[in-house]
């Protein structure tokens, strides 16, 4: 009877762990983003302890909720739904089956995943291109770019942009019937890093004739310069995205080497020779007053010159969009962003917008005081969220009046 009233204390013990977090106030649905935090936190547990003995890379664990999510290209009588190849990367395709009455809308989307994890044929993403195609009567091309740690920087972009000069040709926008003057880019997180910086790219390709008319910037990741914004500070343990993962995706992002993660979690990973880069990315400046809370800008610390010498990554826009020059952001389309409150990557969503802002690009800026990172996703049973589906409903609405 005592060993099964230990066994007992134990389970319960190991179930609370896992499941309890405390969560601010103002999150809905506890008890779901609980669930959420609490799958995250054992798989994250379970990827760790695979790779400390030698199983499998911490990645490859991840990967499993990816390949749990995995759909099929089905289509249904709304939309057709094909896993075809654009400029030799792989795409999931949804076009509308309604007949075609004049040229229709397009969508290039970018799926997030810290570009190590996540598909396009993910359910939640799949879910987002079907509803995406049949509510906006509009092409949707979602892109599996290949990812680390078996690809670097800038294979993840390389994949993205390939993809986007291929599908903005006029024979190819013709062969789908899309109107060449709306196409947007949309991204969330990582894919959000990947759209943003898509659109810089293409504002001055003089190859790309077609040029975007919107993007949207889904809680995006666009910096890893300062590890250590009010952001990073306040939320560096709530669900889903810790401060310690979004380095882990940052470190497999850039290089194998571990040594860039460590100097990049105690914020020492740039040189003092780089110092300014920090005016880009300094949020004393571009945050509003109710997000710097208690929080002091502090002069940077700074850190040996090795690693942006032997990883140029660090310091290059396209994998920061938020270091593009000023010159860089002007004549860019206009930009949706979605942040959340407790969200690491809050800041940065907040700071590419005022640059934006003051670059003289249009923004409009939906933020979520009650919603933490990868929202939009719990969108099926059994992490399904309320705030989820407004999100997405916001998102579509949005897309609808501006494309």
């Amino acid at each position: 009877m005592a060993s099964k009233s230990l066994l007992f204390l134990l389970l319960s013990a190991l179930l609370a762990y896992y499941i309890y977090t405390p969560l601010p106030d103002n999150v809905d649905e506890k008890l779901t983003v609980m669930l959420v935090h609490g799958t995250f936190k054992a798989l994250g547990h379970m990827a760790y302890m695979a790779e400390l003995f030698g199983i499998k890379h911490y990645m490859d664990g991840m990967m499993l909720l990816t390949h749990a999510e995995h759909t099929e290209p089905v289509s249904d009588e709304n939309v057709s739904v094909t896993d075809t190849v654009f400029s030799n990367v792989p795409v999931r395709l949804f076009i509308p089956k309604a007949a075609v009455t004049a040229q229709r809308r397009a969508v290039i989307y970018i799926h997030g995943g810290g570009w190590c994890l996540g598909s396009s044929a993910m359910k939640p993403y799949d879910l987002m291109g079907r509803n995406t195609a049949q509510q906006l009567d509009a092409v949707v091309v979602s892109i599996d770019y290949r990812l680390a740690p078996a690809f670097h920087y800038p294979t993840q972009y390389d994949d993205v942009y390939a993809v986007a000069k291929y599908f903005l040709n006029k024979d190819i926008l013709q062969k789908y019937s899309v109107d060449p003057s709306r196409v947007a880019v949309a991204g969330d997180s990582a894919g959000g890093n990947l759209a943003a910086a898509l659109a810089q790219e293409l504002l001055n390709d003089p190859e790309v004739k077609v040029k975007l008319k919107i993007q949207a910037l889904i809680y995006p990741v666009l910096q890893d310069i300062d590890m250590n914004t009010p952001s990073y500070q306040d939320n560096g343990n709530m669900p889903v995205l810790s401060k310690s993962l979004m380095v882990r995706f940052w470190n497999e992002y850039i290089t194998t080497d571990r040594t860039l993660g460590e100097a990049m979690w105690h914020n020492k990973h740039i040189p003092a020779e780089a110092e300014h880069v920090f005016r880009y990315v300094n949020w004393s400046t571009l945050l509003p007053d109710h997000l710097k809370k208690q929080h002091v800008y502090l002069k940077p610390e700074f850190g040996p010159s090795h690693f942006v010498k032997k990883y140029p990554a660090i310091l290059d826009a396209k994998a920061n969009p938020l270091l593009a020059g000023d010159d860089k952001l002007k004549g860019l389309p206009t930009t949706y962003f979605i942040t959340c409150m407790y969200d690491v990557l809050r800041d940065d969503g907040f700071m590419y917008a005022e640059r934006l802002r003051k670059a003289g690009v249009h923004v409009e800026h939906d933020h979520y005081d009650n919603a933490f990172h990868g929202v939009l996703l719990f969108n099926t049973w059994p992490f399904e969220l309320k705030v989820a589906h407004a999100m997405h409903n916001n998102y579509i609405r949005w897309l609808n009046e501006r494309l």
